[in-house]
């Protein structure tokens, strides 16, 4: 995944909601270019792993729709 992949406005306040993660659960006051490269750490190595995992649960969900739909057939 991109950095570039999120849409100015979203990137914003989710550097916002890493510092104020930071800062009430760390008691750390970090900088938005902090926030910024641990948010694309966030993206280039979490995010796929997620990503993939939904894409499993879609498979297995569409998997189980097929076979319902199977069952129907005369």
């Amino acid at each position: 995944m991109n950095r570039n992949d999120i849409d100015r406005e979203k990137k914003k306040q989710c550097i916002e909601d890493i510092k104020v993660y930071f800062e009430n659960e760390r008691d750390e006051v970090i900088g938005d270019m902090a926030a910024e490269l641990f948010l694309g750490f966030i993206l280039e190595k979490i995010a796929p792993v997620i990503y993939n995992r939904a894409l499993e649960d879609v498979y297995r969900f569409l998997d189980d729709r097929l076979d319902d739909l199977f069952v129907l057939e005369k």
